[in-house]
Formats: structure tokens, C-alpha cells, sequence
């Protein structure tokens, strides 16, 4: 059996419809929008709308953690103009080409910058969604968390620490944990590059050291410092940025 495990899309609809060649199944750990590209500020649904300029100034800002300033660019960029429905229709051409790009099967979950409310519209009868829910491929039991914890950032899906561990509590043991953010281990959550700790869960970490999964797979810090760590008998892999490398992580057995 092989399985190859994608995270952090964010618009690679192209590298996306090869990720499952050579594999039995495709996971998916969310983040397929494309906001705002911190590589590339010319890509995402934010430059499209007030260009590159802006994007710019918003990722200095964000950078540098200035997060109220950030806030203050963006209210004045969108004053006049319908958010909700700008970004929901820009997201909504984005999921049209992203789903259409997964094989048969795919088992996905939401990242923290999706809108979960819209998944459903889009996932067709080979893509299974899931949240706090695990299933059995090939006689390995895998279980899904989607989404990311609260954050300055406020992104679409972010929850509570409490609702976040819920989740993980009611997925019990697993062979393999698959979730959008890390662990709350500061090599897996530290981002060199936009030089800031991520969100990881302390609750995944607790359910890593208790349950004893062989692998925990996520994305969502797209540079760390560390792509690999054992945690006990877990090997713990960050298996994004796929938006940068459209290599997935493969997993055989």
C-alpha cells in the first residue's frame, strides 16, 4: 500500500493533480486556498484585489508582528467593498479547480485559512472529508484534526484550545495522526523564515506521548526548523510546503 500526504496547497492546483500518481490514496491536510503568497506577493487572492504593493506593505507588517497596523491597512483597503462576498467568490474559483484536481481516493481535512462551510459543495464522491473522525485504509487506522488554534492572524478556521482537543481526544489511538498544525514542540511550530513561533497543540503532543502513534503528519509551518523529529516511537513529519515543492510525503506499507 501507498499513500502520498499533501499539506498547505495554497492555489497549486497544477502540482496538486500529480500528487497522487504512483499512490493507492491521496491525504490531504488542508490549507488549498491561497490568500496571500509570502514568497511570491504578486500570488493570491489579496494582490489580485489591491496588488502587489499592498501585499508588500501587509507582510512587512505581519512580519515584524504589528498585527493592529496590519489589521488598520487592511479595514482601509476593504472600506467600501463587500469582504465576505469578495473573498468567498474568490475562494469558491480557487475550490473549483483545486477539488476537480484530486484523485479517486482522497481523504482530506480543513487547514486553518479554508472555509469549511463551502467543502461540501465541492468534494466529489471520490474525496472523503474529515474532522475529528478516523477511518481504516488498508488496515491502518488514520485520524483526522482539521483546522488551527486562535491566533492575532484571525484566519477563517480557527477554534478554541478546548474544541481543537475534543477532537483529538475523540479520535482515541491511531496508526497514524494526521492534522493541519504540529504538535506544540518549538522545533516543529518555529517558521525561519517569517521568523515567528506558529500555533502547534499542546493537546496533539499529550495524545503523541500517551497513544503512541507511528506517525504524526501536518503542514501548516511552512519553514521549520525542524521537517522530522521522533517523539517517543512517533515520527513526527511536517509534510508541507506543497505549495512550494508539489512533493508529497509518501507513506508505505
Amino acid at each position: 500500500m501507498r499513500v502520498h500526504v499533501v499539506s498547505d496547497v495554497h492555489g497549486n492546483a497544477e502540482g496538486l493533480a500529480r500528487a497522487g500518481e504512483g499512490a493507492d490514496a491521496l491525504i490531504c491536510l488542508g490549507d488549498l486556498v491561497l490568500f496571500l503568497d509570502y514568497a511570491d506577493h504578486s500570488r493570491g487572492i489579496f494582490p489580485d484585489l489591491f496588488g502587489v504593493e499592498n501585499a508588500d506593505r501587509l507582510v512587512a507588517l505581519r512580519t515584524a508582528r504589528r498585527f493592529e497596523e496590519a489589521r488598520e491597512l487592511g479595514r482601509s483597503l476593504w472600506a467600501g467593498l463587500d469582504r465576505e462576498a469578495a473573498i468567498e467568490a474568490a475562494v469558491r474559483r480557487q475550490y473549483a479547480e483545486l477539488f476537480a484536481a484530486f484523485p479517486t481516493p482522497t481523504y482530506a481535512t480543513y487547514g486553518n485559512v479554508d472555509m469549511p462551510a463551502l467543502w461540501s459543495q465541492y468534494a466529489g464522491p471520490g474525496t472523503t472529508v474529515l474532522d475529528g473522525r478516523r477511518i481504516e485504509i488498508a488496515g491502518r487506522v488514520f485520524g483526522f484534526v482539521g483546522g488551527g488554534l486562535r491566533t492575532a492572524m484571525r484566519t477563517p478556521y480557527e477554534i478554541s484550545d478546548e474544541e481543537y482537543a475534543a477532537k483529538v481526544e475523540a479520535l482515541g489511538e491511531v496508526d497514524v495522526l494526521c492534522t493541519h498544525i504540529p504538535p506544540e514542540v518549538p522545533e516543529l511550530v518555529y517558521d525561519t523564515v517569517a521568523r515567528r513561533f506558529e500555533r502547534g497543540s499542546r493537546a496533539l503532543l499529550a495524545a503523541i506521548e500517551k497513544t503512541r502513534p507511528r506517525y504524526s503528519l501536518f503542514g501548516h509551518v511552512h519553514q521549520p526548523l525542524a521537517r522530522r523529529m521522533r517523539i517517543g516511537r512517533t515520527e513526527c513529519v511536517n509534510v508541507g510546503h506543497f505549495a512550494a515543492t508539489s512533493r508529497p510525503f509518501a507513506l508505505e506499507w
